[in-house]
């Protein structure tokens, strides 16, 4: 098979794209011919070898990635045949192996995707899905809030975007240049402004009115987060669950107090502990295929790039230069969609 292989932490440029052995799947284990993966800012950071918190860094050599869906095509011992051919996702965790277009998976861990769901939907959903219901239970929208939404275009973004739009709120989105922007008017969002222009924030003010925003969901940090901040009225609410920026959003303990502001961390624990607490991660992953079934939530996926192309994605992905969800495409795979 086809595989990305990393031997050396660096720029986008050490992903390899290198022929080798076929994985066979051990006991309790199944494979599946890969249909989509997933790609993740997080995996820019581990390929780098910036990633630090709960992504440690992994012992090279590396097949990347993930996320993944596709079709099961083998079985270890002690796991049922019945699994053979049907259409799985999974998140592979800390062991990757997602960049191929073979990858085994623990039989316990693998989801069948629901319905006529793609694969690349279905691979949008079980890790930024899981991120995103997490951070809306952290901080839910109501028809009274005035939602934020920095990098609105992005993975996450696009479905909180969703989400608030559909609970009534009044939702300003953020994404960088005017595409971007295009999309996320597209999504239904009520205020869509360019976070690269200075000025974002006083037309934001503007367009609301004075109105205050009740509700800041920031992922981003830096400038953008610390501009998003500002705009909260008092006894405002702030989820914070990134720093794209590369910094998270400063704070300022009397400000947040003096506003009688509610600062929520919404990844780490509370995506482990599952929803309400319960069912840890598979919880999440089962909840968020479950909502693109019913239609509440539909991630925005990107246009797919061929496996061979890793690098390139890694590089738009930094670059903010998609939309949506990014995923490969294994050679020999026309789209993502069987």
């Amino acid at each position: 098979m086809h595989a990305i292989r990393q031997y050396e932490f660096g720029p986008a440029g050490v992903l390899r794209h290198e022929q080798v052995p076929d994985p066979q799947p051990g006991p309790g284990q199944l494979r599946i011919a890969v249909q989509a993966s997933g790609v993740h800012l997080v995996d820019t950071k581990i390929r780098a070898g910036e990633a630090g918190g709960p992504f440690p860094l992994p012992e090279l050599p590396m097949t990347p990635g993930r996320e993944v869906a596709g079709r099961v095509d083998a079985v270890g011992p002690g796991v049922d045949e019945a699994w053979i051919g049907r259409r799985v996702v999974v998140h592979l965790g800390m062991a990757s192996g997602g960049y191929a277009e073979l990858a085994v998976a623990a039989a316990d861990a693998v989801h069948e995707i629901p319905g006529t769901l793609t694969s690349a939907t279905a691979v949008a959903m079980i890790g930024t899905g899981r991120t995103t219901l997490a951070i809306l239970e952290a901080g839910p929208p109501s028809a009274d809030d005035v939602v934020v939404v920095p990098a609105a275009a992005g993975g996450i973004g696009n479905l909180l975007v969703q989400a608030a739009r559909d609970a009534g709120a009044t939702v300003v989105g953020l994404a960088g240049g005017a595409g971007k922007v295009a999309r996320v008017r597209e999504l239904g969002a009520t205020i869509a402004l360019d976070y690269d222009d200075p000025g974002w924030a006083e037309q934001a003010r503007q367009r609301l009115a004075g109105r205050p925003a009740t509700l800041v969901h920031d992922g981003v940090g830096g400038a953008v987060g610390r501009a998003a901040l500002e705009l909260l009225g008092p006894r405002g609410r702030l989820v914070l669950f990134g720093w794209s920026a590369g910094t998270a959003t400063a704070l300022d303990a009397t400000d947040v107090i003096g506003r009688g502001i509610t600062v929520t961390g919404a990844i780490g624990p509370r995506v482990l502990a599952g929803p309400g607490g319960v069912g840890g991660l598979r919880a999440w992953e089962t909840a968020a295929l479950d909502a693109a079934a019913a239609g509440r939530l539909r991630p925005l996926v990107g246009s797919p790039f061929p496996l061979a192309r890793a690098a390139d994605a890694h590089d738009a992905l930094a670059s903010r230069a998609t939309v949506g969800k990014t995923v490969l495409v294994p050679e020999g795979r026309a789209s993502a969609r069987p």
